[in-house]
């Protein structure tokens, strides 16, 4: 169905209803297809970038559309109700554009941002690593000095796109002082040194690539480094708390997707003589469904109108990544439920989107850990 939205401006309406165009018609008939063949859409970005779509929150004198995070959210989640894999996709580019627009010099932002806004070059994020994922300051991936470069060795786990972006934004010890001792780089692809391993073999988001990057002597130009020596974490966390509204609209628009395909089925099928949506217990399975999603819509939407009234919002945040994807967990299994046997079957697509929820519970920092910040939050 379509959702209907109160957009904040009529610009905003009109890059719902061209999101909504382009994925109609170029994302929602590749997807099933591309997730099938784990087929990494590389022409998909560079579309949506095209169409301005990737950079819709971000700096319109480097090429952004300057939109609130309220509008690029709500485009994110359309995007998502077609193809969760894109929407993590976008998602995660525009986690790096938040910093590589936030704390880098003019200078950095002249030379890089025009070709990262408008989808020329597509962006990933290190900073986990195989035995520091939630807890990112144990990180001992390292970046040591020699002259006006930094010699880069280490491992970087998790990493969309790995393998295919064109640009890695990373996290890098550069010092032995805990969290105080990571700095941030943007490393470029091609860099001697830094490969991809063989992409993970995981149970959902086939068409995304995830790989461990690593990084055996590669060198960094001390041109490359954001921020000073020391402040990598805190621009971490800064990008993390924005990218966790990113997941959150993918969890909503998988959700959306998922409850659509499940009432689609309800007005068709007949059990008993009537259709299955006009018997009590599955109508009122939809009719939570539905208030699952409508009510994790309004909690990122909250988190986002903090963030561009320039208020405090990580709490929120992290309430927003919570509560979208662990109801985006139980709309994609009871979507299975309603379609019974075919819902287990790959005839139907529910199924792949059960399977791309779960992820969404983990990354951007686990639920556990998003309970963690919030009871810390309490607690001040």
């Amino acid at each position: 169905m379509v959702v209907q939205r109160l957009m904040p401006t009529d610009e905003g309406q009109d890059l719902i209803d061209l999101t909504r165009e382009i994925a109609d018609k170029e994302l929602l008939p590749k997807a099933a297809s591309y997730e099938r063949e784990e087929r990494f859409p590389r022409e998909v970005f560079t579309a949506l970038g095209q169409a301005g779509l990737l950079g819709l929150p971000f700096p319109e004198e480097y090429g952004g559309g300057a939109q609130p995070y309220e509008v690029y959210l709500q485009v994110l989640e359309e995007i998502g109700a077609r193809w969760a894999a894109v929407a993590v996709g976008v998602s995660v580019h525009a986690l790096t554009l938040g910093i590589a627009s936030t704390f880098t010099t003019e200078q950095q932002r002249e030379a890089w941002l025009p070709d990262m806004l408008g989808g020329t070059q597509l962006g990933a994020y290190c900073l986990s690593e195989p035995h520091a994922g939630s807890d990112p300051a144990a990180m001992i991936a390292r970046a040591t000095k020699d002259g006006d470069e930094y010699v880069a060795n280490g491992a970087k786990a998790w990493i969309t796109h790995g393998g295919h972006a064109d640009y890695y934004i990373t996290m890098l010890r550069t010092s032995d002082d805990g969290g105080r001792g990571i700095t941030c780089f943007n490393v470029p692809a091609g860099t001697p040194g830094l490969t991809s391993d063989k992409p993970e073999d995981k149970m959902g988001l086939m068409s995304s690539t995830t790989t461990t990057m690593r990084f055996d002597g590669a060198r960094i130009p001390e041109s490359q480094r954001i921020g000073e020596e020391g402040q990598g974490l805190p621009i971490a966390l800064a990008g993390l708390d924005s990218g966790r509204l990113g997941i959150a609209a993918c969890a909503v628009g998988l959700a959306q997707g998922a409850l659509d395909n499940a009432v689609a089925y309800a007005k068709e099928r007949t059990a008993f003589g009537r259709k299955i949506i006009d018997h009590q217990g599955l109508g009122f399975l939809l009719a939570d469904m539905e208030a699952a999603v409508s009510s994790a819509r309004a909690a990122y939407l909250h988190a986002a109108r903090l963030k561009d009234a320039g208020k405090p919002f990580s709490k929120e945040a992290s309430v927003a990544k919570l509560i979208c994807t662990d109801n985006a967990m139980r709309v994609t299994t009871d979507a299975v439920q309603v379609l019974g046997g075919a819902g287990y079957t790959k005839d139907f697509p529910v199924e792949r989107f059960m399977r791309e929820a779960k992820v969404m519970q983990i990354f951007e920092g686990t639920n556990q850990i998003q309970r963690l910040v919030i009871s810390r939050h309490l607690a001040k």
